[in-house]
């Protein structure tokens, strides 16, 4: 793991799950910068700012308001800025298209978020700690869905 923290961005529509997102990031032993932005609109304003530290990895929830995941991945994947930045797809679908979709328009990993907040942490450690581990590794279909 880097000695530098890791810039955490989440962008999640939903406030408990923002919270808890937090939460799981303050109790882990993993030093990192949390940011979130709670609709698409917000995230692409966000990332496209040019006082923006650019996130390590972008946890990006499908269904939110205003643009929704699916569209901020294909934007993110377009922009010679963004297109570098790992994403993991973080959320409650559970839908083979989604899966694939994403997988498909340059996703690194796809999360379906936990039910309880034991697993939200060994998920979030897990998806760090992959991430600096495989940067530069091309994407693999097989690890692509994280399960627990």
């Amino acid at each position: 793991m880097p000695s530098q923290p890791i810039n955490i961005l989440l962008a999640d529509d939903d406030e408990n799950d923002r919270m808890l997102f937090q939460e799981a990031f303050e109790e882990l032993k993993i030093k990192t910068h949390v940011f979130t932005v709670n609709n698409g609109t917000q995230l692409m304003d966000y990332l496209k700012a040019k006082s923006t530290i650019l996130p390590d990895i972008l946890f990006l929830d499908l269904n939110m308001p205003r643009k929704n995941g699916l569209e901020c991945l294909k934007e993110i994947r377009a922009n010679k800025k963004l297109k570098n930045i790992a994403i993991a797809i973080y959320s409650t679908s559970a839908s083979e298209n989604d899966i694939v979709e994403t997988f498909c328009l340059g996703a690194n990993v796809y999360i379906n978020k936990p039910s309880d907040f034991v697993t939200l942490k060994e998920v979030l450690s897990k998806t760090v700690i992959t991430a600096h581990q495989f940067q530069d590794t091309p994407f693999n279909k097989e690890n692509f869905l994280l399960r627990f």
